[in-house]
C-alpha cells in the first residue's frame, strides 16, 4: 500500500518524539547517577543535513534548542521555520571562516567553535546591535588530534581573557567545547571530558565568570554528563542515520 505525503510526515514526526524522548531518557539517567539536576543540562538536537520538516517536527515535540554546522544550509533552514523563530534556539557548531561570520552573527543565538580571536572580534563587531547578545564557547582539541579543529588548551587561558573583554552587549564569552576523538569503553570516554571541566575550572580560578561545557554527542552523552557537560549535541540518535 502506497503511503500519502501526509501518513510519511506522521511517520517522521513520531520517530523524531520517540527518539527525542529516548535520549532525553539517557541524559536524565546519567544526571542522576552523577548527582545532578536533570535540567542542568541542556540538549541540543543537531540537525545537519535534515529538513526544516524535521526541525518542526522536534519543535512539536517539544524540542527548542538545534545544532547546524553548515552556515548556508542553516540560514536556509532559519528563514524556512521563521515562524518559529522566538521559541528556537539556534546553536552554529562548525567549523568557522572569517567571510561566514556576519551571516552567523545575524543568524545564530550560540556559536560554539570559536577558535581564533579573530573570529570573535568579527562576530562581535558583526552582531547586530538590537539582537540579544551572542554566546560564545571556545572550541578545544582536547584529545590533540592533527585533523580537529580547536585550541591546544595551553593557549586557551589568553584567548578566554581576550574573547572575555570583548562587548559584552554584543558578545559574551560563556564557557568551552570540544569533540574528543573515539575511546573504547565508559572510563577511556570520560577523561577528555573530565580535562575540559578541569580546564573550565581553571578558568573560573582566574576570574572568568563561565558556565558551560558544550561536550558529549550520541555515542557518549553519559560519559560527558557525568563530567559536568551542560550542553549535549545529538543528531543521529534523534533524526536517524545521515
Amino acid at each position: 500500500m502506497v503511503r500519502s505525503k501526509a501518513q510519511e510526515v506522521r511517520g517522521i514526526m513520531v520517530s523524531i518524539d520517540s527518539r527525542l524522548q529516548e535520549v532525553k531518557q539517557r541524559m536524565a539517567q546519567a544526571a542522576l547517577k552523577a548527582g545532578r539536576d536533570a535540567q542542568s543540562v541542556t540538549l541540543v538536537a543537531v540537525s545537519k543535513t535534515f529538513d526544516a520538516a524535521a526541525v518542526r517536527a522536534a519543535h512539536g515535540a517539544g524540542q527548542r534548542a538545534f545544532g547546524e554546522n553548515y552556515v548556508q544550509e542553516a540560514v536556509a533552514k532559519i528563514d524556512a521555520l521563521v515562524d518559529l523563530r522566538p521559541q528556537l534556539e539556534w546553536h552554529f557548531i562548525g567549523p568557522l571562516q572569517s567571510n561566514k561570520t556576519r551571516v552567523v552573527a545575524e543568524a545564530f543565538d550560540w556559536v560554539h567553535t570559536v577558535d581564533r580571536l579573530k573570529i570573535a572580534q568579527r562576530l562581535a563587531d558583526q552582531r547586530p546591535a538590537w539582537l540579544a547578545p551572542l554566546q560564545l564557547c571556545l572550541q578545544v582539541n582536547i584529545s590533540g588530534q592533527a585533523s580537529k579543529s580547536g585550541l591546544l588548551p595551553s593557549e586557551v587561558p589568553a584567548i578566554a581573557q581576550a574573547v572575555a573583554a570583548l562587548p559584552p552587549e554584543r558578545v559574551v564569552l560563556r564557557g568551552l567545547m570540544a569533540i574528543p576523538e573515539p575511546a573504547p569503553d565508559f572510563d577511556a570516554q570520560r577523561q577528555p571530558h573530565r580535562a575540559l571541566r578541569e580546564l573550565l575550572q581553571a578558568l573560573k580560578a582566574q576570574g572568568l565568570a563561565l558556565d558551560t561545557l558544550s561536550m558529549g554527542m550520541s555515542a557518549d552523552l553519559e560519559a560527558a554528563v557525568q563530567e559536568g557537560a551542560t550542553l549535549v549535541r545529538v543528531g543521529s540518535a534523534i533524526f536517524g542515520a545521515r
